[in-house]
Protein backbone atom coordinates (compact mmCIF):
# COMPACT_ATOMS: atom_id res chain seq x y z
CA UNK A 1 0.00 0.00 0.00
CA UNK A 2 1.37 3.40 -0.99
CA UNK A 3 2.28 5.84 1.76
CA UNK A 4 -0.46 8.29 0.76
CA UNK A 5 -3.05 5.50 0.95
CA UNK A 6 -1.84 4.44 4.38
CA UNK A 7 -2.02 8.02 5.62
CA UNK A 8 -5.50 8.44 4.17
CA UNK A 9 -6.67 5.18 5.76
CA UNK A 10 -5.22 6.24 9.11
CA UNK A 11 -6.99 9.59 8.76
CA UNK A 12 -10.30 7.81 8.11
CA UNK A 13 -9.83 5.62 11.19
CA UNK A 14 -9.02 8.60 13.40
CA UNK A 15 -11.93 10.59 11.98
CA UNK A 16 -14.27 7.66 12.57
CA UNK A 17 -13.19 7.30 16.19
CA UNK A 18 -13.51 11.04 16.76
CA UNK A 19 -17.01 11.13 15.28
CA UNK A 20 -18.26 8.08 17.19
CA UNK A 21 -16.95 9.06 20.61
CA UNK A 22 -17.78 12.73 19.98
CA UNK A 23 -21.42 11.87 19.33
CA UNK A 24 -21.47 9.57 22.37
CA UNK A 25 -20.06 12.38 24.52
CA UNK A 26 -22.81 14.73 23.37
CA UNK A 27 -25.41 12.19 24.39
CA UNK A 28 -27.75 9.83 22.57
CA UNK A 29 -31.01 10.94 21.03
CA UNK A 30 -30.90 14.12 18.96
CA UNK A 31 -27.18 14.20 18.22
CA UNK A 32 -27.14 10.52 17.27
CA UNK A 33 -30.08 11.14 14.93
CA UNK A 34 -28.39 14.13 13.28
CA UNK A 35 -25.07 12.32 12.90
CA UNK A 36 -26.76 9.26 11.37
CA UNK A 37 -28.60 11.28 8.75
CA UNK A 38 -25.52 13.32 7.86
CA UNK A 39 -23.49 10.10 7.44
CA UNK A 40 -26.31 8.68 5.32
CA UNK A 41 -26.12 11.71 3.04
CA UNK A 42 -22.34 11.48 2.91
CA UNK A 43 -22.79 8.03 1.37
CA UNK A 44 -25.58 9.12 -1.01
CA UNK A 45 -23.76 12.27 -2.13
CA UNK A 46 -20.48 10.41 -2.60
CA UNK A 47 -22.23 7.65 -4.55
CA UNK A 48 -24.02 10.16 -6.79
CA UNK A 49 -20.77 12.01 -7.41
CA UNK A 50 -19.05 8.93 -8.84
CA UNK A 51 -21.32 9.02 -11.87
CA UNK A 52 -22.57 12.61 -11.79
CA UNK A 53 -19.43 14.45 -10.71
CA UNK A 54 -16.65 12.32 -12.17
CA UNK A 55 -18.56 11.19 -15.27
CA UNK A 56 -20.92 14.10 -15.86
CA UNK A 57 -24.09 11.95 -16.01
CA UNK A 58 -26.89 13.42 -13.87
CA UNK A 59 -28.76 10.69 -11.98
CA UNK A 60 -32.26 11.47 -10.69
CA UNK A 61 -32.77 7.92 -9.40
CA UNK A 62 -30.96 8.19 -6.04
CA UNK A 63 -34.17 7.69 -4.07
CA UNK A 64 -34.93 4.57 -6.10
CA UNK A 65 -31.58 2.93 -5.36
CA UNK A 66 -31.83 3.97 -1.70
CA UNK A 67 -35.31 2.48 -1.44
CA UNK A 68 -34.22 -0.76 -3.11
CA UNK A 69 -31.63 -1.18 -0.37
CA UNK A 70 -34.19 -0.37 2.33
CA UNK A 71 -36.81 -2.75 1.00
CA UNK A 72 -34.30 -5.52 0.44
CA UNK A 73 -33.78 -5.41 4.21
CA UNK A 74 -37.54 -5.52 4.81
CA UNK A 75 -37.97 -8.42 2.38
CA UNK A 76 -35.26 -10.66 3.81
CA UNK A 77 -36.09 -9.71 7.40
CA UNK A 78 -39.65 -10.94 6.88
CA UNK A 79 -38.74 -13.87 4.63
CA UNK A 80 -36.30 -15.33 7.16
CA UNK A 81 -38.46 -14.48 10.17
CA UNK A 82 -35.68 -12.54 11.86
CA UNK A 83 -38.07 -10.47 13.97
CA UNK A 84 -39.06 -13.53 15.99
CA UNK A 85 -35.58 -15.09 16.05
CA UNK A 86 -34.17 -15.22 19.58
CA UNK A 87 -31.04 -17.29 19.07
CA UNK A 88 -29.09 -18.91 16.27
CA UNK A 89 -26.43 -21.60 16.02
CA UNK A 90 -23.62 -20.33 13.77
CA UNK A 91 -20.27 -22.05 13.22
CA UNK A 92 -20.70 -24.04 16.39
CA UNK A 93 -21.64 -20.96 18.43
CA UNK A 94 -25.02 -20.26 19.95
CA UNK A 95 -25.78 -16.58 19.37
CA UNK A 96 -28.47 -14.80 21.36
CA UNK A 97 -30.42 -11.73 20.28
CA UNK A 98 -27.72 -9.29 21.44
CA UNK A 99 -25.18 -10.92 19.09
CA UNK A 100 -27.44 -11.54 16.09
CA UNK A 101 -27.13 -7.94 14.89
CA UNK A 102 -23.45 -8.58 14.12
CA UNK A 103 -24.60 -11.05 11.46
CA UNK A 104 -27.78 -9.31 10.34
CA UNK A 105 -26.32 -5.87 9.63
CA UNK A 106 -23.42 -6.99 7.37
CA UNK A 107 -25.77 -9.40 5.57
CA UNK A 108 -28.33 -6.61 5.03
CA UNK A 109 -25.65 -4.25 3.68
CA UNK A 110 -24.30 -6.95 1.36
CA UNK A 111 -27.76 -7.82 -0.01
CA UNK A 112 -28.80 -4.16 -0.38
CA UNK A 113 -25.56 -3.31 -2.17
CA UNK A 114 -25.78 -6.41 -4.39
CA UNK A 115 -29.38 -5.90 -5.47
CA UNK A 116 -29.00 -2.15 -6.01
CA UNK A 117 -25.74 -2.72 -7.88
CA UNK A 118 -27.38 -5.24 -10.21
CA UNK A 119 -30.30 -2.87 -10.80
CA UNK A 120 -27.77 -0.11 -11.49
CA UNK A 121 -25.94 -2.35 -13.94
CA UNK A 122 -29.16 -3.28 -15.75
CA UNK A 123 -30.36 0.33 -15.78
CA UNK A 124 -27.01 1.50 -17.07
CA UNK A 125 -26.99 -1.07 -19.83
CA UNK A 126 -30.45 0.06 -20.99
CA UNK A 127 -30.00 3.81 -20.58
CA UNK A 128 -26.34 4.81 -20.75
CA UNK A 129 -26.47 4.97 -24.52
CA UNK A 130 -28.73 7.96 -23.85
CA UNK A 131 -27.10 11.28 -23.03
CA UNK A 132 -27.94 14.53 -21.31
CA UNK A 133 -31.52 15.11 -20.27
CA UNK A 134 -32.68 11.80 -21.75
CA UNK A 135 -30.52 9.80 -19.37
CA UNK A 136 -31.63 11.95 -16.41
CA UNK A 137 -35.31 11.37 -17.24
CA UNK A 138 -34.77 7.62 -17.56
CA UNK A 139 -33.24 7.42 -14.07
CA UNK A 140 -36.20 9.34 -12.67
CA UNK A 141 -38.49 6.84 -14.37
CA UNK A 142 -36.65 4.04 -12.57
CA UNK A 143 -37.70 5.46 -9.18
CA UNK A 144 -41.31 5.76 -10.32
CA UNK A 145 -41.38 2.15 -11.55
CA UNK A 146 -39.80 0.75 -8.38
CA UNK A 147 -42.12 2.80 -6.16
CA UNK A 148 -45.16 1.52 -8.07
CA UNK A 149 -43.99 -2.06 -7.54
CA UNK A 150 -43.46 -1.51 -3.81
CA UNK A 151 -46.84 0.19 -3.37
CA UNK A 152 -48.55 -2.89 -4.77
CA UNK A 153 -46.40 -5.51 -3.00
CA UNK A 154 -48.21 -6.48 0.18
CA UNK A 155 -45.39 -8.74 1.43
CA UNK A 156 -43.18 -5.70 2.15
CA UNK A 157 -46.08 -3.68 3.51
CA UNK A 158 -47.30 -1.96 0.36
CA UNK A 159 -48.62 1.53 0.99
CA UNK A 160 -48.97 0.79 4.73
CA UNK A 161 -45.25 0.32 5.25
CA UNK A 162 -43.49 -2.25 7.43
CA UNK A 163 -41.86 -2.38 10.84
CA UNK A 164 -38.38 -3.71 11.55
CA UNK A 165 -38.19 -4.76 15.19
CA UNK A 166 -34.52 -5.00 16.13
CA UNK A 167 -33.14 -6.28 19.46
CA UNK A 168 -33.04 -3.65 22.19
CA UNK A 169 -29.44 -4.48 23.07
CA UNK A 170 -26.30 -5.28 21.09
CA UNK A 171 -23.29 -6.90 22.71
CA UNK A 172 -20.54 -4.35 23.32
CA UNK A 173 -22.83 -1.33 22.88
CA UNK A 174 -25.25 0.42 25.19
CA UNK A 175 -28.04 -0.15 22.64
CA UNK A 176 -28.58 -1.65 19.21
CA UNK A 177 -29.07 1.89 17.88
CA UNK A 178 -25.42 2.62 18.70
CA UNK A 179 -24.37 -0.43 16.70
CA UNK A 180 -26.46 0.70 13.71
CA UNK A 181 -24.88 4.16 13.93
CA UNK A 182 -21.37 2.69 14.13
CA UNK A 183 -22.14 0.54 11.10
CA UNK A 184 -23.35 3.55 9.10
CA UNK A 185 -20.16 5.33 10.09
CA UNK A 186 -18.11 2.42 8.69
CA UNK A 187 -20.15 2.47 5.48
CA UNK A 188 -19.55 6.22 5.09
CA UNK A 189 -15.80 5.81 5.63
CA UNK A 190 -15.74 2.94 3.12
CA UNK A 191 -17.61 5.13 0.60
CA UNK A 192 -14.94 7.83 0.93
CA UNK A 193 -12.19 5.25 0.44
CA UNK A 194 -13.91 3.94 -2.70
CA UNK A 195 -14.45 7.45 -4.11
CA UNK A 196 -10.84 8.47 -3.55
CA UNK A 197 -9.58 5.21 -5.05
CA UNK A 198 -11.74 5.71 -8.15
CA UNK A 199 -10.59 9.31 -8.46
CA UNK A 200 -6.96 8.17 -8.64
CA UNK A 201 -7.54 5.13 -10.86
CA UNK A 202 -7.92 4.53 -14.59
CA UNK A 203 -11.67 4.43 -14.04
CA UNK A 204 -11.56 7.96 -12.64
CA UNK A 205 -9.39 9.21 -15.51
CA UNK A 206 -11.76 7.62 -18.02
CA UNK A 207 -14.82 9.14 -16.36
CA UNK A 208 -13.14 12.55 -16.40
CA UNK A 209 -12.52 12.16 -20.14
CA UNK A 210 -16.18 11.24 -20.63
CA UNK A 211 -17.28 14.27 -18.65
CA UNK A 212 -15.08 16.63 -20.67
CA UNK A 213 -15.95 15.28 -24.14
CA UNK A 214 -17.41 11.80 -24.58
CA UNK A 215 -17.06 11.73 -28.35
CA UNK A 216 -13.39 12.62 -28.15
CA UNK A 217 -12.89 10.03 -25.41
CA UNK A 218 -14.41 7.32 -27.62
CA UNK A 219 -12.22 8.35 -30.55
CA UNK A 220 -9.20 8.13 -28.25
CA UNK A 221 -9.99 4.52 -27.39
CA UNK A 222 -11.63 5.04 -23.99
CA UNK A 223 -14.17 2.21 -23.39
CA UNK A 224 -16.90 4.68 -22.46
CA UNK A 225 -19.83 2.28 -22.09
CA UNK A 226 -17.87 -0.14 -19.90
CA UNK A 227 -16.66 2.65 -17.62
CA UNK A 228 -20.14 4.13 -17.32
CA UNK A 229 -21.57 0.71 -16.44
CA UNK A 230 -18.93 0.25 -13.76
CA UNK A 231 -19.64 3.68 -12.32
CA UNK A 232 -23.41 3.10 -12.35
CA UNK A 233 -23.06 -0.25 -10.62
CA UNK A 234 -20.70 1.11 -7.94
CA UNK A 235 -22.87 4.18 -7.38
CA UNK A 236 -26.04 2.08 -7.10
CA UNK A 237 -24.38 -0.37 -4.71
CA UNK A 238 -23.29 2.42 -2.37
CA UNK A 239 -26.77 3.95 -2.33
CA UNK A 240 -28.28 0.54 -1.66
CA UNK A 241 -25.87 -0.05 1.23
CA UNK A 242 -27.00 3.23 2.83
CA UNK A 243 -30.64 2.30 2.30
CA UNK A 244 -30.17 -1.16 3.81
CA UNK A 245 -29.36 0.36 7.22
CA UNK A 246 -32.24 2.85 7.12
CA UNK A 247 -34.95 0.42 8.40
CA UNK A 248 -32.82 -0.62 11.39
CA UNK A 249 -32.44 2.98 12.50
CA UNK A 250 -35.99 4.28 12.00
CA UNK A 251 -37.64 0.83 12.62
CA UNK A 252 -40.42 1.68 10.16
CA UNK A 253 -40.27 1.99 6.39
CA UNK A 254 -42.98 3.20 4.03
CA UNK A 255 -42.85 4.30 0.37
CA UNK A 256 -43.16 7.98 1.27
CA UNK A 257 -40.06 7.88 3.46
CA UNK A 258 -38.00 5.51 1.36
CA UNK A 259 -38.70 7.23 -1.98
CA UNK A 260 -38.63 10.73 -0.51
CA UNK A 261 -37.63 13.40 -3.02
CA UNK A 262 -35.27 14.78 -0.38
CA UNK A 263 -32.91 11.85 -0.99
CA UNK A 264 -32.61 12.70 -4.67
CA UNK A 265 -32.36 16.46 -4.23
CA UNK A 266 -29.78 16.28 -1.45
CA UNK A 267 -27.64 13.71 -3.24
CA UNK A 268 -27.35 16.18 -6.13
CA UNK A 269 -27.16 19.41 -4.13
CA UNK A 270 -24.47 18.30 -1.70
CA UNK A 271 -21.77 17.53 -4.30
CA UNK A 272 -22.80 20.64 -6.22
CA UNK A 273 -22.35 22.81 -3.13
CA UNK A 274 -19.18 21.13 -1.88
CA UNK A 275 -17.53 20.46 -5.22
CA UNK A 276 -17.89 17.61 -7.71
CA UNK A 277 -14.31 17.08 -8.87
CA UNK A 278 -12.86 15.85 -5.56
CA UNK A 279 -13.93 13.14 -3.10
CA UNK A 280 -14.09 15.66 -0.25
CA UNK A 281 -16.66 17.89 -2.00
CA UNK A 282 -19.71 15.69 -1.26
CA UNK A 283 -18.55 15.35 2.36
CA UNK A 284 -18.32 19.11 2.76
CA UNK A 285 -21.73 19.61 1.17
CA UNK A 286 -23.33 16.86 3.27
CA UNK A 287 -21.98 18.23 6.55
CA UNK A 288 -22.96 21.83 5.78
CA UNK A 289 -26.32 21.30 4.10
CA UNK A 290 -27.30 18.29 6.20
CA UNK A 291 -26.42 20.10 9.40
CA UNK A 292 -28.44 23.18 8.42
CA UNK A 293 -31.45 21.07 7.45
CA UNK A 294 -31.40 19.08 10.68
CA UNK A 295 -31.00 22.22 12.80
CA UNK A 296 -33.86 24.12 11.21
CA UNK A 297 -35.99 20.99 11.16
CA UNK A 298 -35.47 20.39 14.88
CA UNK A 299 -36.49 23.99 15.64
CA UNK A 300 -39.60 23.67 13.43
CA UNK A 301 -38.41 26.73 11.55
CA UNK A 302 -39.00 25.22 8.12
CA UNK A 303 -41.16 22.36 6.87
CA UNK A 304 -39.80 19.59 4.63
CA UNK A 305 -41.39 21.32 1.64
CA UNK A 306 -39.70 24.63 2.47
CA UNK A 307 -36.46 22.73 2.99
CA UNK A 308 -36.64 21.51 -0.62
CA UNK A 309 -37.31 25.08 -1.75
CA UNK A 310 -34.30 26.28 0.23
CA UNK A 311 -32.08 23.61 -1.31
CA UNK A 312 -33.33 24.45 -4.81
CA UNK A 313 -32.58 28.14 -4.36
CA UNK A 314 -29.17 27.33 -2.92
CA UNK A 315 -28.38 25.16 -5.94
CA UNK A 316 -29.34 28.02 -8.27
CA UNK A 317 -27.02 30.38 -6.38
CA UNK A 318 -24.09 27.98 -6.55
CA UNK A 319 -24.63 27.23 -10.24
CA UNK A 320 -24.46 30.97 -10.94
CA UNK A 321 -21.78 32.05 -8.47
CA UNK A 322 -19.64 28.97 -7.80
CA UNK A 323 -20.35 26.24 -10.38
CA UNK A 324 -17.39 24.22 -9.05
CA UNK A 325 -18.68 24.35 -5.48
CA UNK A 326 -16.99 25.59 -2.36
CA UNK A 327 -13.77 23.76 -3.19
CA UNK A 328 -13.61 25.42 -6.60
CA UNK A 329 -14.43 28.80 -5.08
CA UNK A 330 -11.66 28.36 -2.50
CA UNK A 331 -9.12 27.39 -5.18
CA UNK A 332 -10.15 30.39 -7.28
CA UNK A 333 -9.81 32.80 -4.34
CA UNK A 334 -6.46 31.31 -3.33
CA UNK A 335 -5.07 31.58 -6.86
CA UNK A 336 -6.31 35.18 -6.98
CA UNK A 337 -4.49 36.02 -3.76
CA UNK A 338 -1.25 34.42 -4.99
CA UNK A 339 -1.38 36.31 -8.27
Amino acid sequence: MARSNREFLLGLVLAGLLIFFGVKALGEGYYLLVAFYILQYVVLATAWNILGGYGGYVNFGSAGFFAIGAYSTVFFYKLLGLQSLKNLSFLGMNLDASHLMYLVLPAAIAMGALISGLVGLATGYLTLRLRGVYFAISTLALSVVVMTLVLNWSFVGGARGAYIIKPAQAAGFSSSGDLVFATMLLVALAALWIARSIERSKLGAGLEAIRDDEDSAECSGVPTLRLKLQATMISGSMMGAAGALFPFFVTYVDPIGAFNLVHTVNSIAMPLIGGMTHWSGPVLGAVLLGGVQQYFGSKNIITPELSLLFVGLLMMVFVAVAPNGLLGLWQRLRSGVKS
